[in-house]
């Protein structure tokens, strides 16, 4: 069985040159080491350096050249909205006081279908609705600890003086 050890980010490669495709949710592109069977019948083995979230459209470069395109599933979420901007960080905040993935995009948050959770959400003033989307929740503060800059910003390491 050939192993993937190399990850093409969407839209560095071309992806006409795919041998073959794999479509999984969220939990299942979030992985370091995993055995896959791709949608033609490739069976590869995922074996990277850590775990890491694999976005749609990104390449999975098998030990013979090959690639296998990352599709991301549909899955079942509430998609939360609010009357003001205001009000969607004051969601955002009881979202992430309770530790939940979400997806945080400019007018909506997505989370993952939790009846309870859309209740209070409700409660809260929010307009909730279920929908059915692919899902890539942010990947928390500590995720990419080994990057030294994210996003125009420059992390220091301790003991660092440089501004």
């Amino acid at each position: 069985m050939q192993a993937a050890n190399e990850v093409l980010p969407a839209g560095t490669w071309p992806e006409a040159s795919a041998t073959d495709h794999i479509t999984l949710d969220y939990n299942e592109r979030h992985r370091r080491r995993y055995r896959y069977v791709a949608q033609k019948g490739t069976e590869f083995l995922l074996d990277l350096a850590r775990a890491t979230v694999l976005n749609h459209g990104d390449g999975l470069k098998l030990e013979d050249g090959t690639i296998v395109k990352v599709e991301a599933a549909e899955e079942a979420l509430t998609e939360i909205r609010a009357s003001s901007t205001r009000e969607l960080i004051r969601l955002a905040w009881h979202i992430g006081n309770r530790h939940l993935p979400a997806q945080l995009d400019a007018d909506r948050i997505l989370i993952r279908e939790d009846h309870v959770i859309t209740d209070m959400l409700r409660r809260l003033g929010a307009e909730v609705r279920q929908i059915s989307a692919p899902f890539t929740p942010e990947s928390g503060a500590y995720a990419n600890a080994h990057a030294h800059e994210q996003h125009g910003f420059v992390f220091l390491s301790a003991g660092s003086h440089e501004r």
